[in-house]
């Protein structure tokens, strides 16, 4: 029994990971910064929010694409 369902596991998990929408057509998740630009899952970039700055990385959440705040501050060269 445990051997099916590792098995099922194995082959559901790649099938369930897209995001498929009407036509088939499967959906793209990112994040945005505030020029619009697209961010992909796990990139970290420094945000400026109300006067502070911290570097936040595009996660999902819930099934949507949001900022979640990894260190204060921002990294500079």
């Amino acid at each position: 029994m445990t051997r099916h369902l590792l098995v099922f596991l194995l082959i559901a998990s790649p099938v369930l990971a897209d995001v498929t929408g009407p036509g088939g057509k499967v959906q793209d998740c990112y994040c945005t910064d505030k020029s619009g630009s697209r961010i992909e899952l796990g990139q970290t970039i420094c945000m400026q929010v109300d006067g502070r700055m911290f570097m936040a990385q595009c996660q999902m959440s819930l099934n949507v694409p949001m900022w979640r705040e990894v260190q204060k501050g921002c990294l500079s060269s």
